[in-house]
Protein backbone atom coordinates (compact mmCIF):
# COMPACT_ATOMS: atom_id res chain seq x y z
CA UNK A 1 0.00 0.00 0.00
CA UNK A 2 2.90 2.33 0.74
CA UNK A 3 4.12 1.80 -2.83
CA UNK A 4 0.63 2.47 -4.17
CA UNK A 5 0.34 5.81 -2.34
CA UNK A 6 3.79 6.97 -3.34
CA UNK A 7 3.19 6.10 -6.98
CA UNK A 8 -0.23 7.78 -6.89
CA UNK A 9 1.23 10.99 -5.48
CA UNK A 10 4.04 10.97 -8.04
CA UNK A 11 1.49 10.33 -10.78
CA UNK A 12 -0.38 13.49 -9.82
CA UNK A 13 2.77 15.55 -10.06
CA UNK A 14 4.08 13.94 -13.24
CA UNK A 15 0.81 14.64 -15.04
CA UNK A 16 1.25 18.30 -14.12
CA UNK A 17 3.95 18.66 -16.74
CA UNK A 18 1.51 17.56 -19.41
CA UNK A 19 -1.35 19.80 -18.28
CA UNK A 20 -1.42 22.74 -20.68
CA UNK A 21 -0.80 26.02 -18.87
CA UNK A 22 -3.69 28.43 -19.13
CA UNK A 23 -4.12 31.94 -17.94
CA UNK A 24 -1.40 31.37 -15.31
CA UNK A 25 1.20 32.07 -18.00
CA UNK A 26 -0.60 34.67 -20.13
CA UNK A 27 2.01 37.21 -19.09
CA UNK A 28 5.39 36.79 -17.47
CA UNK A 29 6.42 39.00 -14.54
CA UNK A 30 9.99 39.56 -13.44
CA UNK A 31 9.18 39.82 -9.74
CA UNK A 32 6.42 39.53 -7.19
CA UNK A 33 6.42 43.31 -6.86
CA UNK A 34 5.67 43.57 -10.57
CA UNK A 35 2.52 41.49 -10.08
CA UNK A 36 1.48 43.46 -7.00
CA UNK A 37 2.10 46.77 -8.79
CA UNK A 38 -0.47 45.74 -11.38
CA UNK A 39 -2.85 44.66 -8.63
CA UNK A 40 -2.31 48.09 -7.06
CA UNK A 41 -3.56 49.74 -10.25
CA UNK A 42 -6.60 47.46 -10.45
CA UNK A 43 -7.59 47.94 -6.80
CA UNK A 44 -7.25 51.71 -7.03
CA UNK A 45 -9.34 51.56 -10.18
CA UNK A 46 -11.92 49.54 -8.21
CA UNK A 47 -12.11 52.33 -5.65
CA UNK A 48 -12.54 54.99 -8.35
CA UNK A 49 -15.39 52.98 -9.86
CA UNK A 50 -16.97 52.52 -6.42
CA UNK A 51 -16.67 56.28 -5.85
CA UNK A 52 -18.74 56.70 -9.01
CA UNK A 53 -21.40 54.41 -7.43
CA UNK A 54 -21.00 51.46 -9.82
CA UNK A 55 -20.85 48.79 -7.10
CA UNK A 56 -21.02 45.68 -9.30
CA UNK A 57 -18.26 46.85 -11.62
CA UNK A 58 -16.11 47.84 -8.63
CA UNK A 59 -16.51 44.36 -7.14
CA UNK A 60 -15.63 42.83 -10.50
CA UNK A 61 -12.35 44.74 -10.43
CA UNK A 62 -11.60 43.45 -6.92
CA UNK A 63 -12.31 39.93 -8.17
CA UNK A 64 -9.99 40.57 -11.10
CA UNK A 65 -7.19 41.47 -8.69
CA UNK A 66 -7.85 38.37 -6.57
CA UNK A 67 -8.63 35.66 -9.13
CA UNK A 68 -6.73 37.14 -12.05
CA UNK A 69 -3.52 37.96 -10.18
CA UNK A 70 -3.35 36.80 -6.56
CA UNK A 71 -4.41 33.24 -7.48
CA UNK A 72 -3.62 33.08 -11.17
CA UNK A 73 -0.01 34.21 -11.01
CA UNK A 74 0.88 32.18 -7.95
CA UNK A 75 1.02 34.89 -5.28
CA UNK A 76 -1.29 32.89 -3.02
CA UNK A 77 0.84 29.76 -3.38
CA UNK A 78 4.04 31.68 -2.73
CA UNK A 79 2.66 33.39 0.38
CA UNK A 80 1.35 30.13 1.83
CA UNK A 81 4.56 28.27 1.01
CA UNK A 82 7.22 30.85 1.86
CA UNK A 83 5.51 33.09 4.46
CA UNK A 84 2.60 31.33 6.20
CA UNK A 85 -0.80 29.77 5.59
CA UNK A 86 -2.35 32.23 8.05
CA UNK A 87 -1.05 35.18 6.07
CA UNK A 88 -2.61 33.76 2.93
CA UNK A 89 -5.95 33.30 4.69
CA UNK A 90 -5.85 36.81 6.18
CA UNK A 91 -5.22 38.26 2.73
CA UNK A 92 -8.10 36.31 1.21
CA UNK A 93 -10.46 37.58 3.88
CA UNK A 94 -9.29 41.17 3.37
CA UNK A 95 -10.36 40.89 -0.27
CA UNK A 96 -13.71 39.50 0.89
CA UNK A 97 -14.09 42.31 3.43
CA UNK A 98 -13.66 44.95 0.74
CA UNK A 99 -16.35 43.35 -1.43
CA UNK A 100 -18.68 43.06 1.56
CA UNK A 101 -18.26 46.77 2.33
CA UNK A 102 -18.97 47.64 -1.30
CA UNK A 103 -22.11 45.50 -1.29
CA UNK A 104 -23.37 47.23 1.86
CA UNK A 105 -22.71 50.64 0.28
CA UNK A 106 -20.19 51.62 2.96
CA UNK A 107 -18.83 55.19 3.07
CA UNK A 108 -16.10 55.92 0.53
CA UNK A 109 -13.48 56.60 3.19
CA UNK A 110 -14.12 53.20 4.82
CA UNK A 111 -13.67 51.34 1.52
CA UNK A 112 -10.58 53.44 0.77
CA UNK A 113 -9.08 52.56 4.14
CA UNK A 114 -9.58 48.81 3.61
CA UNK A 115 -8.14 48.95 0.10
CA UNK A 116 -5.10 50.69 1.59
CA UNK A 117 -4.83 47.83 4.11
CA UNK A 118 -4.82 45.14 1.41
CA UNK A 119 -2.32 47.10 -0.69
CA UNK A 120 -0.02 47.42 2.33
CA UNK A 121 -0.28 43.66 2.95
CA UNK A 122 0.38 42.82 -0.69
CA UNK A 123 3.42 45.08 -0.96
CA UNK A 124 4.83 43.75 2.32
CA UNK A 125 4.48 40.19 1.07
CA UNK A 126 5.94 41.03 -2.33
CA UNK A 127 8.95 42.69 -0.70
CA UNK A 128 9.47 39.69 1.54
CA UNK A 129 9.14 37.23 -1.35
CA UNK A 130 11.45 39.22 -3.60
CA UNK A 131 13.90 39.54 -0.74
CA UNK A 132 14.13 35.79 -0.41
CA UNK A 133 16.87 34.49 -2.65
CA UNK A 134 15.34 31.39 -4.17
CA UNK A 135 17.64 28.56 -3.21
CA UNK A 136 17.26 24.89 -3.94
CA UNK A 137 16.33 24.25 -0.31
CA UNK A 138 13.63 26.92 -0.31
CA UNK A 139 12.08 25.32 -3.39
CA UNK A 140 12.35 21.90 -1.75
CA UNK A 141 10.65 23.12 1.42
CA UNK A 142 7.86 24.87 -0.51
CA UNK A 143 7.23 21.72 -2.56
CA UNK A 144 7.21 19.60 0.58
CA UNK A 145 4.76 21.95 2.33
CA UNK A 146 2.34 21.83 -0.60
CA UNK A 147 2.09 18.03 -0.82
CA UNK A 148 2.11 17.55 2.95
CA UNK A 149 -0.49 20.22 3.69
CA UNK A 150 -2.77 19.26 0.82
CA UNK A 151 -2.38 15.50 1.27
CA UNK A 152 -2.58 15.15 5.05
CA UNK A 153 -6.35 15.38 5.34
CA UNK A 154 -6.87 12.88 2.54
CA UNK A 155 -4.34 10.43 4.00
CA UNK A 156 -5.96 10.58 7.45
CA UNK A 157 -9.40 9.78 6.06
CA UNK A 158 -8.23 6.96 3.76
CA UNK A 159 -6.02 5.44 6.49
CA UNK A 160 -8.80 5.52 9.09
CA UNK A 161 -11.28 3.84 6.73
CA UNK A 162 -8.71 1.23 5.66
CA UNK A 163 -7.83 0.42 9.28
CA UNK A 164 -11.52 0.07 10.03
CA UNK A 165 -12.03 -2.49 7.27
CA UNK A 166 -9.00 -4.51 8.35
CA UNK A 167 -10.03 -4.40 11.99
CA UNK A 168 -13.49 -5.70 11.16
CA UNK A 169 -12.23 -8.53 8.94
CA UNK A 170 -13.44 -6.91 5.73
CA UNK A 171 -10.13 -6.80 3.87
CA UNK A 172 -11.77 -7.60 0.50
CA UNK A 173 -13.54 -4.25 0.74
CA UNK A 174 -10.21 -2.41 0.86
CA UNK A 175 -10.15 -2.41 -2.91
CA UNK A 176 -13.27 -0.22 -2.91
CA UNK A 177 -11.45 2.42 -0.87
CA UNK A 178 -8.19 2.18 -2.82
CA UNK A 179 -9.88 2.22 -6.21
CA UNK A 180 -12.05 5.17 -5.11
CA UNK A 181 -8.89 7.05 -4.06
CA UNK A 182 -7.13 6.26 -7.34
CA UNK A 183 -10.21 7.26 -9.31
CA UNK A 184 -10.31 10.55 -7.37
CA UNK A 185 -6.74 11.27 -8.51
CA UNK A 186 -7.68 10.86 -12.17
CA UNK A 187 -10.84 12.92 -11.71
CA UNK A 188 -8.71 15.61 -10.06
CA UNK A 189 -6.41 15.66 -13.07
CA UNK A 190 -9.34 15.98 -15.48
CA UNK A 191 -10.89 18.68 -13.29
CA UNK A 192 -7.65 20.67 -13.21
CA UNK A 193 -7.49 20.51 -17.02
CA UNK A 194 -11.16 21.47 -17.37
CA UNK A 195 -10.90 24.36 -14.94
CA UNK A 196 -8.07 26.07 -16.77
CA UNK A 197 -7.87 24.86 -20.36
CA UNK A 198 -11.05 23.32 -21.72
CA UNK A 199 -13.96 25.37 -20.45
CA UNK A 200 -11.95 28.28 -19.06
CA UNK A 201 -13.74 28.34 -15.74
CA UNK A 202 -12.79 31.20 -13.47
CA UNK A 203 -11.14 30.95 -10.10
CA UNK A 204 -14.55 31.50 -8.50
CA UNK A 205 -15.86 28.32 -10.10
CA UNK A 206 -12.90 26.41 -8.71
CA UNK A 207 -13.73 27.67 -5.21
CA UNK A 208 -17.37 26.63 -5.67
CA UNK A 209 -16.32 23.14 -6.76
CA UNK A 210 -13.94 22.72 -3.83
CA UNK A 211 -16.41 24.14 -1.33
CA UNK A 212 -19.21 21.88 -2.55
CA UNK A 213 -16.95 18.83 -2.34
CA UNK A 214 -15.93 19.70 1.22
CA UNK A 215 -19.49 20.22 2.42
CA UNK A 216 -20.58 16.96 0.82
CA UNK A 217 -17.61 15.26 2.48
CA UNK A 218 -18.77 16.71 5.80
CA UNK A 219 -22.11 14.91 5.51
CA UNK A 220 -20.54 11.63 4.38
CA UNK A 221 -17.87 11.64 7.10
CA UNK A 222 -20.47 12.41 9.77
CA UNK A 223 -22.56 9.46 8.58
CA UNK A 224 -19.53 7.15 8.58
CA UNK A 225 -18.48 8.39 12.05
CA UNK A 226 -21.91 7.69 13.49
CA UNK A 227 -21.96 4.26 11.91
CA UNK A 228 -18.58 3.38 13.42
CA UNK A 229 -19.27 4.66 16.91
CA UNK A 230 -22.56 2.77 17.00
CA UNK A 231 -20.50 -0.42 16.73
CA UNK A 232 -17.97 0.53 19.43
CA UNK A 233 -19.31 -2.00 21.90
CA UNK A 234 -17.99 -5.49 21.22
CA UNK A 235 -21.41 -7.05 21.66
CA UNK A 236 -22.96 -4.60 19.24
CA UNK A 237 -20.29 -5.40 16.69
CA UNK A 238 -20.64 -9.13 17.19
CA UNK A 239 -24.37 -8.90 16.66
CA UNK A 240 -23.86 -6.73 13.62
CA UNK A 241 -21.36 -9.13 12.10
CA UNK A 242 -23.57 -12.13 12.66
CA UNK A 243 -26.70 -10.53 11.26
CA UNK A 244 -25.91 -7.81 8.73
CA UNK A 245 -22.28 -7.43 7.86
CA UNK A 246 -22.34 -9.16 4.50
CA UNK A 247 -25.26 -7.15 3.18
CA UNK A 248 -24.10 -3.82 4.62
CA UNK A 249 -20.47 -4.08 3.60
CA UNK A 250 -21.20 -5.23 0.07
CA UNK A 251 -23.81 -2.51 -0.53
CA UNK A 252 -24.51 0.68 1.39
CA UNK A 253 -21.61 0.75 3.80
CA UNK A 254 -18.90 0.01 1.26
CA UNK A 255 -20.31 2.67 -1.04
CA UNK A 256 -20.30 5.22 1.80
CA UNK A 257 -16.73 4.34 2.78
CA UNK A 258 -15.52 4.46 -0.82
CA UNK A 259 -17.32 7.75 -1.40
CA UNK A 260 -15.74 9.26 1.73
CA UNK A 261 -12.28 8.26 0.47
CA UNK A 262 -13.06 9.63 -3.01
CA UNK A 263 -14.18 13.01 -1.67
CA UNK A 264 -11.19 13.34 0.65
CA UNK A 265 -8.71 12.75 -2.18
CA UNK A 266 -10.65 14.72 -4.80
CA UNK A 267 -10.97 17.70 -2.46
CA UNK A 268 -7.19 18.09 -2.40
CA UNK A 269 -6.25 16.68 -5.81
CA UNK A 270 -7.07 19.41 -8.32
CA UNK A 271 -5.72 22.17 -6.10
CA UNK A 272 -2.47 20.26 -5.56
CA UNK A 273 -1.99 19.84 -9.31
CA UNK A 274 -2.59 23.55 -9.94
CA UNK A 275 -0.11 24.52 -7.21
CA UNK A 276 2.57 22.25 -8.65
CA UNK A 277 1.88 23.47 -12.15
CA UNK A 278 2.67 27.03 -11.01
CA UNK A 279 5.71 25.88 -9.02
CA UNK A 280 7.17 23.97 -11.95
CA UNK A 281 6.77 27.06 -14.12
CA UNK A 282 8.70 29.17 -11.58
CA UNK A 283 11.33 26.68 -10.37
CA UNK A 284 13.82 27.33 -13.22
CA UNK A 285 17.20 25.83 -12.29
CA UNK A 286 15.84 24.17 -9.13
CA UNK A 287 13.34 21.92 -10.90
CA UNK A 288 14.85 18.81 -9.31
CA UNK A 289 14.18 20.16 -5.81
CA UNK A 290 10.46 20.35 -6.63
CA UNK A 291 10.47 16.60 -7.24
CA UNK A 292 12.60 15.91 -4.15
CA UNK A 293 10.18 17.89 -1.98
CA UNK A 294 7.25 16.04 -3.51
CA UNK A 295 8.96 12.69 -2.97
CA UNK A 296 9.86 13.32 0.68
CA UNK A 297 6.36 14.64 1.38
CA UNK A 298 4.86 11.57 -0.26
CA UNK A 299 7.04 9.24 1.79
CA UNK A 300 6.07 10.95 5.05
CA UNK A 301 2.39 10.76 4.12
CA UNK A 302 2.83 7.08 3.31
CA UNK A 303 4.48 6.59 6.71
CA UNK A 304 1.54 8.28 8.45
CA UNK A 305 -0.83 6.05 6.50
CA UNK A 306 1.14 2.95 7.50
CA UNK A 307 1.18 3.87 11.19
CA UNK A 308 -2.60 4.35 11.27
CA UNK A 309 -3.37 1.42 8.98
CA UNK A 310 -1.23 -1.21 10.73
CA UNK A 311 -0.95 0.30 14.21
CA UNK A 312 -4.70 0.11 14.68
CA UNK A 313 -4.60 -3.69 14.46
CA UNK A 314 -3.05 -3.83 17.94
CA UNK A 315 -5.78 -1.73 19.52
CA UNK A 316 -8.69 -3.40 21.35
CA UNK A 317 -11.97 -3.18 19.48
CA UNK A 318 -13.71 -0.46 21.51
CA UNK A 319 -10.79 2.04 21.68
CA UNK A 320 -10.20 1.49 17.97
CA UNK A 321 -13.77 2.34 17.00
CA UNK A 322 -13.82 5.35 19.33
CA UNK A 323 -10.47 6.71 18.03
CA UNK A 324 -11.49 6.21 14.42
CA UNK A 325 -14.85 7.89 14.99
CA UNK A 326 -13.23 10.85 16.76
CA UNK A 327 -10.83 11.32 13.82
CA UNK A 328 -13.72 11.22 11.36
CA UNK A 329 -15.74 13.69 13.44
CA UNK A 330 -12.80 16.11 13.57
CA UNK A 331 -12.33 15.87 9.82
CA UNK A 332 -16.06 16.46 9.26
CA UNK A 333 -15.95 19.58 11.45
CA UNK A 334 -12.83 20.84 9.65
CA UNK A 335 -14.42 20.23 6.23
CA UNK A 336 -17.54 22.15 7.32
CA UNK A 337 -15.48 25.27 8.02
CA UNK A 338 -13.25 24.84 4.98
CA UNK A 339 -16.19 24.29 2.64
CA UNK A 340 -17.89 27.51 3.71
CA UNK A 341 -14.58 29.39 3.37
CA UNK A 342 -14.24 28.26 -0.25
CA UNK A 343 -17.79 29.47 -0.99
CA UNK A 344 -16.98 32.78 0.69
CA UNK A 345 -14.03 33.24 -1.64
CA UNK A 346 -16.39 32.62 -4.56
CA UNK A 347 -18.84 35.29 -3.26
CA UNK A 348 -21.56 32.69 -2.70
CA UNK A 349 -21.64 33.27 1.08
CA UNK A 350 -21.02 36.62 2.75
CA UNK A 351 -18.19 37.30 5.20
CA UNK A 352 -18.80 38.54 8.74
CA UNK A 353 -15.42 38.83 10.53
CA UNK A 354 -14.85 37.67 14.12
CA UNK A 355 -11.83 39.63 15.33
CA UNK A 356 -10.99 37.53 18.39
CA UNK A 357 -10.66 34.25 16.45
CA UNK A 358 -7.44 33.25 14.71
CA UNK A 359 -7.23 30.92 11.72
CA UNK A 360 -6.30 27.29 12.38
CA UNK A 361 -5.96 25.79 8.92
CA UNK A 362 -5.69 22.12 9.87
CA UNK A 363 -8.95 22.27 11.87
CA UNK A 364 -10.76 24.38 9.29
CA UNK A 365 -11.22 27.22 11.81
CA UNK A 366 -11.48 30.68 10.25
CA UNK A 367 -12.38 34.07 11.77
CA UNK A 368 -15.88 34.51 10.34
CA UNK A 369 -19.37 33.93 11.67
CA UNK A 370 -20.36 31.96 8.58
CA UNK A 371 -17.57 29.37 8.94
CA UNK A 372 -17.91 29.03 12.71
CA UNK A 373 -21.69 28.49 12.83
CA UNK A 374 -21.72 25.19 10.86
CA UNK A 375 -18.79 23.99 12.97
CA UNK A 376 -20.64 24.77 16.19
CA UNK A 377 -23.67 22.94 14.79
CA UNK A 378 -21.47 19.99 13.87
CA UNK A 379 -19.97 19.89 17.37
CA UNK A 380 -23.47 19.87 18.86
CA UNK A 381 -24.54 17.06 16.53
CA UNK A 382 -21.45 15.08 17.48
CA UNK A 383 -22.21 15.52 21.20
CA UNK A 384 -25.82 14.47 20.70
CA UNK A 385 -24.75 11.42 18.67
CA UNK A 386 -22.19 10.30 21.25
CA UNK A 387 -24.63 10.75 24.13
CA UNK A 388 -27.33 8.89 22.21
CA UNK A 389 -25.15 5.86 21.53
CA UNK A 390 -23.79 5.92 25.08
CA UNK A 391 -27.34 6.01 26.48
CA UNK A 392 -28.42 3.25 24.13
CA UNK A 393 -25.46 1.11 25.13
CA UNK A 394 -26.09 1.65 28.86
CA UNK A 395 -29.76 0.73 28.56
CA UNK A 396 -28.90 -2.42 26.64
CA UNK A 397 -26.34 -3.44 29.27
CA UNK A 398 -28.89 -2.90 32.08
CA UNK A 399 -31.59 -4.90 30.28
CA UNK A 400 -29.19 -7.79 29.78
Amino acid sequence: MKRFLTLALLLVASIVTFVPTSYATDKKYESWNAIVDEMDIILNDAYDIYFMKDINKAKDRVNNAYFGFYEKHGVERAVMSYISGKRGTDTEYQFAKIKRLMTSNAPNKVVRAEIDVILKMLHEDANELDGKKESGWSVFFASFIIIFREGLEAILVVAAISAYLVKTNNKPMLKVVYLSSLFAIFVSILTAIALHTIVGLSGANQEIMEGGAMLLATVVLFFVSNWMISKSESEAWKSYVEGKVQTAVTTGSSIALGFAAFLAVFREGAETIIFYQAMLADAKEHMDMVWYGLGVGGIILAFIFTVIRFGAIRLPLKPFFICTSVLMYIMAIAFAGGGVKELQEADIIQVTPVDFISSVEILGIYPTVETLIPQVVMVMLVIVSVLYYKFKSTNKAVSN
